[in-house]
């Protein structure tokens, strides 16, 4: 019997057959926490007891989310990080240095790999290969102890995708796209694996956010074959030695399948409070937004900022605009490219590189009834900071589109 991407990746990982709705513990490459969930993940660890991390060059932790701090107590989070990372081993990524998912895959994640992290968007790794997932900060402690979890093996669902997107047009729709047609829980302890002609469409970075998105319909993880824009993208990091071509076989059985014609796909925007509620920007633009946020693991990398300035170049903002790239990488990147440049003489203020507005810590609180649209991956209630502010998530060009003319804009008409 052929073999989905899932069944592959842990079959290999255990040298096992697995079933899928079997639980299995599986060996771990890399496991990470960020400042927000990692210090119960340490509690967690000193409360079992052990002496050791299992392996500490392979336990990483993200000081991203509040950087740099915005109050004591995180700061204190942050102190208490880099004391146990000092005295077990672990790898630290200090303030400044970007999001955990964007310097895993900037750094670490390969195909095959099983890799944990304490965030729920620990799933963008999928676009490596790697089965990457989120899990709870106690069994994040347990993978730092052991180096190992247990796992029940999911069912997939097998997503082709045909065509290509058109201008202006971004993975961002795309997921979203799938996400409302899916619903919230419509993936639920499942796997989405990407596959179809449009695969070599798709480059690195758009994987990358549709792959992070996946959990938004549920899903355990999301899964992308490893290709030749797979190897690319591993050779520019510097880890071209990790690639292995990997595939599902021809004859996979998957609970079902989904075909989605990308020319068909328009830009999208999910409405407040919930990542599935789906509209068409066309269908409900004109909306008056107070401001816009471009950056995230989901929307902060280079091709994202491009596309802002292609909109913005020798123009100015009407909403306030926040620019936050995803990692030290792109923030050089960037300099070398002159894109800050264009987005601060457009109005737009730039932000360390981090998670910044998107938790709703700080660098971008909203007012009571201000509206945002953003480029990031969750708009529930108060999540950025203020039960009472409305967050409208799009693609990065639909926010460029958005901040020029200060109302919910389609951007193929600017």
């Amino acid at each position: 019997m052929g073999k989905t991407l899932t069944e592959k990746i842990l079959s290999q990982k255990i040298q096992e057959e697995v079933e899928i709705g079997r639980i299995y513990i599986f060996p771990v490459d890399w496991v990470f926490a960020q400042d927000g969930t990692g210090p119960l993940a340490i509690k967690v660890f000193e409360e079992l007891g052990i002496s050791l991390l299992s392996s500490p060059s392979r336990t990483l932790f993200f000081l991203d989310h509040a950087s740099p701090p915005p109050r004591s107590e995180l700061a204190n989070s942050h102190v208490l990080i880099r004391k146990f990372g000092k005295k077990f081993g672990a790898k630290i990524y200090e303030e400044g240095e970007g999001i955990c998912h964007q310097l895993m895959v900037e750094n670490h994640a390969s195909p095959g790999e099983v890799i944990v992290g304490a965030d729920s968007h620990t799933c963008t790794s999928g676009a490596l290969t790697a089965f990457a997932t989120g899990m709870g900060s106690t069994d994040i402690a347990v993978a730092m102890a052991l180096g190992k979890v247990w796992m029940k093996v999911p069912p997939s669902i097998k997503v082709i995708l045909k065509n290509s997107l058109n201008s202006r047009v971004m993975a961002k729709d795309l997921i979203l796209h799938i996400i409302g047609a899916l619903g919230a829980y419509g993936a639920t302890y499942r796997v989405l694996e990407f596959s179809g002609e449009s695969l070599k469409t798709l480059n690195m970075e758009d994987r990358f956010t549709i792959a992070n998105m996946c959990v938004e319909a549920g899903a355990k993880t999301g899964l992308f074959p490893a290709d030749e824009v797979t190897k690319e993208f591993l050779e520019k990091m510097g880890r071209g030695e990790k690639y292995i071509r990997l595939f599902p076989d021809e004859n996979a059985i998957y609970e079902r399948e989904i075909i989605v014609d990308l020319s068909e796909i328009e830009p999208m925007v999910a409405l407040p409070h919930s990542v599935d509620n789906v509209r068409r920007v066309k269908e409900v633009k004109g909306l008056k937004v107070d401001q816009v946020f471009i950056g995230t693991c989901t929307g902060g990398r280079l091709s994202d900022f491009k596309i802002a300035c292609e909109i913005l170049k020798g123009k100015k903002v009407k909403s306030r605009l926040i620019i936050g790239p995803a990692s030290r990488r792109i923030f050089l990147e960037g300099i070398r490219e002159g894109v800050w440049e264009i987005l601060v003489e457009a109005g737009g203020v730039i932000i360390p590189p981090g998670c910044g507005p998107c938790v709703g810590i700080h660098q971008g609180v909203l007012a009571d009834g201000e509206v945002c649209v953003s480029s990031a991956n969750r708009n529930f209630r108060g999540r950025m900071g203020n039960p009472q502010g409305l967050i409208y998530l799009a693609s990065p060009a639909t926010c460029a589109a958005t901040a020029l003319t200060g109302y919910l804009t389609d951007p193929r008409e600017v």
